[in-house]
């Protein structure tokens, strides 16, 4: 059976062939505009809800659900068909409600202090199964609205391009997500951050860089071997260009490896030329890896550092620490316990 999500207006007009032709147009508002299961489209027919729900299969079976932050944040662990397991995370702030969506199974970047990345690469998402995690949040968030999307979750959001990237326009095109609340993610896979600046829709482009020198990123984030800082920057330098928009920069906190006050200088170095804004993420305790996170008063001390040198830094707010908050302990305890969750705060 199809996900309602992975279909076209084609491919539904041809499920609805014999009805009358609005019934492609309300199926479809309803799905997103309104974000409802079929059986919750009252202006169907009955007998038209049924067969839908018979016809349409959701492509996300929740495993495990859990809140944290007195109920402020929600996070999913769903199962794929053919076993594999992604998470979702909803946060609800004062002024907003963001989702932070996976976009693969696991992911390949292999990057040392992250869950996912140890736990080694199983698949893509498709289209839909992105957009059905926006959809789930936005039916959790009520009566709130959700208003921002990341793709911050499990997996290298440009290694996967062409279906986060058809996610991006249907959330944008048919669910009314402004661009500018949409943030894509990536360690530095620069073929994508180019096509990305060929685009017409100006999304927002987050880079986990985590090491602001060659040697050590090659350690810390491995597809800088590839894809080193010095091409990096250059494919950031001209997606600020053709986006006007303002390049973030992830740094997740490391005591003693790249705290220091030689790491803040490269930091800045890589960050003013290109009008960057950094946030400081303090480092979740992931298993298999060693190294903790700094001391909070190093994470700030830190920031001033930057500030001084003339670079803007936020310290992001850690959200869901009770319920295993780093990206990707969630499905690693799934995969044992059935249990354990997810990322609210991540540092990938």
């Amino acid at each position: 059976m199809p996900a309602p999500y992975d279909l076209t207006p084609d491919e539904l007009a041809g499920l609805l062939r014999g009805e009358p032709a609005y019934r492609v147009r309300q199926v479809w508002d309803g799905l997103h505009l309104r974000v409802q299961r079929p059986d919750e489209m009252t202006e169907l027919p009955v007998a038209l809800r049924a067969a839908l729900s018979d016809a349409l299969s959701p492509a996300l079976a929740e495993v495990a659900c859990r809140t944290a932050d007195g109920g402020d944040t929600t996070k999913w662990l769903w199962e794929l068909a053919g076993g594999a397991q992604v998470e979702t995370v909803l946060m609800r702030y004062p002024d907003r409600v963001t989702v932070c969506v996976s976009t693969q199974a696991g992911c390949a970047m292999a990057c040392q202090f992250c869950a996912t990345g140890q736990a080694g690469f199983q698949r893509h998402l498709t289209q839909g199964e992105i957009v059905e995690q926006v959809a789930a949040a936005v039916r959790a968030a009520r009566p709130r609205r959700l208003s921002h999307v990341v793709f911050m979750g499990m997996g290298e959001p440009l290694a996967n391009y062409d279906q986060v990237w058809g996610a991006v326009t249907r959330l944008h095109a048919e669910m009314g997500l402004s661009a500018r609340h949409l943030t894509l993610s990536t360690v530095g896979i620069v073929p994508g951050i180019r096509r990305l600046a060929a685009e017409t829709l100006p999304v927002n482009l987050a880079v986990s860089l985590h090491a602001a020198n060659d040697a050590l990123r090659d350690e810390l984030v491995p597809i800088n071997r590839r894809y080193p800082l010095g091409v990096l920057a250059e494919a950031c330098a001209a997606y600020v260009a053709a986006s006007g928009r303002r390049l973030s920069i992830e740094w997740a906190m490391i005591d003693g490896v790249n705290d220091r006050e030689v790491d803040a200088a490269e930091l800045v170095a890589f960050a003013r030329p290109l009008g960057a804004h950094v946030n400081l993420i303090p480092l979740n305790p992931t298993p298999g890896y060693a190294v903790v996170g700094s001391p909070a008063e190093r994470v700030r001390s830190f920031r001033e550092r930057l500030q001084s040198l003339g670079t803007n830094a936020t310290i992001r707010v850690t959200r869901g620490v009770e319920i295993d908050a780093a990206c990707g302990q969630l499905a690693a305890g799934g995969r044992t316990s059935r249990v354990g969750l997810a990322r609210a705060a991540r540092a990938r």
